[in-house]
């Protein structure tokens, strides 16, 4: 399957000066199989398991002498390891968390060689022994947008028309329709790779419960891997609980008995894990949205809608019949299908961050469910699960935010624009991220076959 991400690390391969690149993520949404597709474009490509090949770890452990390690990798993979035509990958290179120091040493003594580390809990081993500041190149990765969706089921020329379009020319009834009934799909799938991989091939639902039982069950294995003893049962609590909280204000008395003291640690390591973001109160005043930002006032959202249906054992089945009535039904699923999107749209240099505003106010409350910063500008984002014009709220955070000129809003309903209100289909979240931002679109089109 063609990914975003496959555009900026052939961008990474070309560049003059380059540094070894940390390619981050969650488990199963995609480094590996990036990378090896990378691989194709050398003449040696070798890679290197840390969790699962002992002698390869041995090797590494051993000291930070580049030179030895990269003769005695050699040897053993019976692979020449050339600068500028061999790629070198370390994956799962949390587990040799000194593998990551040993990066510094690749750019300073054979900065000509590609070297790209992976692992789907890096960021624990980021945080025992940090990252060489200056000497290494990050990525962030997450499951497949609904635009990468469309050109995996083979729609480029539907792709291309959400990348084109216009506000004031509506998409063709039909087409409208029949992309409105592929978001559904997309819902009941969500975007990890195993689980399309699976749809594409059998289109079975049953076939995808699986695969997301599958994951699930991977997921909680690892806890142990990266939480203390007396931790595992707060995470155990909190993947299975926090879910009834998904797009809602989080509150740590509905999770159980246990008080927030013991509980917040353990969401941090789901959080760190990438399993769930945090979308952060902000007062949305201005830029950044960060410095507004309350830390302690929080929605969550999964990885992924799939897997998050999968938790709340819900029925995928209205998705592939009745994907209008099933929307109306699982808005706070349409709300996190947003926020999937935002983030997978977003630059992967950086790790992006997810913000919405409330008021609480007894004779007048409100909430945009997302402010995202386009261009120098504090936009503010509705999710609409039906075709409901009412958006009290997001007229009421433009009255009191005057810096903003506008508002967005994604619904099942076709493109248009309403006195300050720019609406969106839902599968044209891509469209207003990109409409401005030339760079970005054609990393957008680098998908397409058209």
């Amino acid at each position: 399957m063609k990914r975003l991400v496959d555009h900026f690390l052939i961008e990474w391969k070309n560049r003059a000066e380059r540094k070894p690149l940390l390619l981050r993520g969650a488990r199963q949404v995609g480094k590996t199989h990036a990378v090896r597709m990378l691989g194709k474009k050398f003449d040696f490509f070798l890679e290197i398991n840390l969790e699962s090949n002992q002698l390869a770890r041995k090797i590494i452990e051993k000291d930070l002498d580049v030179d030895r390690i990269m003769f005695q990798l050699s040897e053993f993979l019976e692979q020449p390891i050339v600068p500028g035509k061999t790629l070198l990958f370390f994956d799962e290179i949390q587990n040799v968390p000194q593998a990551l120091i040993a990066l510094r040493y690749f750019y300073e003594k054979v900065p000509a060689l590609h070297v790209i580390a992976a692992g789907s809990l890096l960021d624990f081993a980021i945080e025992q022994v940090g990252v060489p500041v200056g000497r290494v190149s990050t990525l962030y990765m997450y499951p497949l947008s609904f635009l990468e969706f469309l050109v995996a089921l083979g729609h480029e020329t539907w792709a291309k028309s959400i990348l084109d379009l216009s506000l004031i020319d509506a998409m063709n009834e039909a087409v409208h329709e029949k992309l409105v009934n592929l978001v559904g799909v997309y819902l009941a799938i969500g975007g990890m790779p195993a689980a399309i991989n699976q749809w594409i091939r059998t289109r079975g639902s049953r076939d995808v419960k699986i695969i997301h039982s599958e994951l699930i069950y991977a997921y909680e294995q690892d806890f142990g891997k990266y939480a203390k003893k007396h931790q595992i049962k707060y995470l155990n609590l909190l993947f299975l609980k926090a879910i009834e909280q998904l797009a809602q204000k989080f509150m740590y008395a509905r999770i159980g008995e246990y008080q927030k003291r013991e509980l917040a640690p353990a969401l941090e390591l789901l959080e760190k894990a990438g399993l769930i973001y945090k979308v952060m109160y902000s007062a949305g005043q201005g830029i950044p949205l960060g410095a507004q930002a309350d830390s302690n006032i929080f929605k969550i959202v999964f990885l992924d809608v799939g897997l998050s249906q999968a938790l709340l054992k819900l029925d995928i089945i209205p998705w592939f019949i009745e994907p209008l009535n099933a929307l109306v039904n699982k808005g706070q699923i349409v709300e996190a299908f947003v926020a999937q999107e935002l983030l997978a749209y977003s630059d992967p240099i950086h790790k992006e961050s997810l913000f919405y505003w409330n008021r609480e106010n007894r004779s007048s409350e409100a909430e945009v469910d997302y402010l995202i910063q386009l261009k120098e500008q504090v936009v503010p984002v509705g999710v609409k699960a039906g075709i409901n014009k009412r958006i009290k709220s997001m007229h009421i955070f433009l009255e009191t935010h005057v810096q903003s000129d506008y508002g967005i809003r994604f619904w099942p309903g076709g493109a248009a624009i309403e006195k300050n209100i720019y609406s969106y289909p839902l599968y044209a979240i891509i469209r207003p991220l990109v409409q401005d931002n030339p760079y970005l679109y054609q990393v957008a089109r680098s998908l397409l076959d058209v």
